[in-house]
């Protein structure tokens, strides 16, 4: 057999047991005769491909053929090599590296996914100027969950986990505390002699609101006053005020070592549904497909309680909730600003939507929480507290007849003789996201939404 033949053989054969998709290994023994008895490697150095797999077979100079130095198996995920010095060991390193797995490749997530991951380690770091950060409001360790990019936890938290995938692990990745970069154009020094007020009552640490809204911490006092000043002999005086626009904690960062543990889709019934509606049913299809095909496991829930700012801290804080938002619904007007709905002339209510897994929280539950939260407010025309008005009028707005039926039997028990219950019941409508500032508002300002918590809350920050 010339070696030129022997090649092609050589080259038939790689060809038919890459392109197997059941390579078994009687098949490399073959191989290695047949490229054991060229005399030349004419195919080293060439690439062949198995489905998304790529085999390269390189040349080594060993040998009185030219020898087999290595082969390698790669792909888009993962690449293994093996090396040999002769040609006997061919099968061997065929078998190892064909014989592994195509990878799969899964997406990373996406914005509204629903990811379950565990903080493995949530820390300031050692090594910061910058350590001494407040002590979290939100869990910090163990198996945790939230919807990508909307809310509950950091921002840089939600943007480490969009790059992974379930079942990766990311080690000592730093992340923004929440208070932001240190900005050094913010820090600016003023004549504090030149304005109009009490300058002995002003310390290092005192903070300052300007004229702008603007609130600044004072972090150097300077007396530059002349001695004839100091005086009374009529010399200028001058006191040069640092002040700082930063957050005190600004620059402050968290180690965190997590793992993303998995990624499951939104719910989809965000309005209300009933197996007679095709057409949202098909809808519903579309998005599925969209999504990976499947049902999702969790469950939607709308609530009117009036100012939504307090309402939603309390379902953060609740076991089984996974996310929460606040915006505005049953009303007319398209996307609505805040401004709008304050003016009670677009017909929408505050409200809170909540993501739920019932298997951990009953709708009923959530529901017993949205009255103890309204309390003899329950008996109010459109007025929860000392907020009045059609956009604070309260509501169980069901998405399903489930949720309906399990309403309106927990709100029949608040009705009596001589007093008329005014939270209405009634089909979840399409729900309209608040202004970002308005998005766990009181977490932002301070106030625990970790699971449990029993603070007081305070619904203005």
């Amino acid at each position: 057999m010339t070696a030129t033949s022997s090649s092609n053989i050589i080259f038939f054969v790689i060809l038919l047991l890459l392109c197997c998709s059941s390579c078994r290994v009687q098949h490399h023994s073959n191989i290695a005769h047949a490229w054991s008895s060229s005399s030349s490697a004419t195919n080293i150095g060439r690439s062949y491909y198995w489905g998304s797999t790529t085999l390269l077979l390189a040349h080594s100079g060993k040998g009185s053929g030219g020898g087999l130095a290595s082969a390698t198996a790669a792909n888009d995920k993962e690449c293994t090599t093996a090396t040999t010095d002769t040609y006997d060991d061919v099968a061997s390193i065929l078998q190892s590296l064909t014989t592994t797995t195509t990878t799969t490749h899964k997406p990373l997530p996406k914005s509204g996914d629903i990811l379950t991951f565990t903080l493995l380690r949530f820390q300031p770091p050692t090594d910061s100027k910058n350590s001494i950060v407040l002590e979290p409001l939100f869990d910090t360790s163990g198996t945790l969950q939230l919807r990508l990019h909307h809310g509950n936890y950091l921002p840089g938290l939600h943007q480490l986990l969009s790059t992974m995938m379930p079942g990766e692990t990311i080690v000592g990745s730093t992340i923004d505390a929440g208070y932001g970069s240190y900005n050094p154009q913010l820090v600016f020094q003023i004549d504090a002699s030149q304005l109009q007020v009490d300058t002995s009552l002003v310390k290092i640490g005192t903070v300052l609101a300007m004229g702008n809204g603007m609130e600044v911490r004072v972090t150097k006092i300077e007396d530059e006053s002349s001695a004839g000043s100091r005086t009374g002999n009529g010399h200028d005086e001058k006191l040069i005020w640092t002040l700082d626009g930063n957050h005190p904690l600004a620059g402050a960062t968290y180690e965190v070592d997590v793992r993303l543990d998995a990624v499951e889709m939104a719910p989809l019934d965000w309005e209300y549904s009933s197996s007679a509606d095709d057409d949202e049913e098909e809808d519903d299809d579309k998005e599925k497909e969209d999504n990976g095909g499947g049902e999702s496991k969790y469950k939607v829930a709308t609530f009117g309680l009036g100012c939504f700012w307090g309402g939603e801290l309390a379902y953060q804080r609740l076991p089984g909730v996974v996310s929460t938002s606040v915006g505005y619904t049953q009303g007319e007007k398209v996307n609505p600003s805040y401004e709008e709905v304050c003016t009670g002339t677009t017909g929408h209510t505050e409200a809170i939507q909540v993501i739920y897994d019932p298997n951990v929280v009953t709708y009923r539950s959530l529901v017993h929480l949205a009255f103890n939260r309204l309390g003899d407010d329950i008996y109010k025309h459109n007025q929860v507290g000392n907020d009045r008005g059609t956009q604070y009028r309260h509501g169980i707005y069901y998405h399903n007849e489930e949720q309906r039926q399990v309403a309106e039997e927990l709100l029949s028990s608040y009705a009596t003789a001589d007093k008329e219950v005014f939270t209405e019941v009634k089909q979840a409508k399409i729900f309209y996201m608040a202004e970002d500032y308005h998005q766990q508002y009181l977490l932002k300002g301070g106030q625990s939404a970790k699971k449990g918590a029993s603070e007081s809350i305070r619904c203005y920050g």
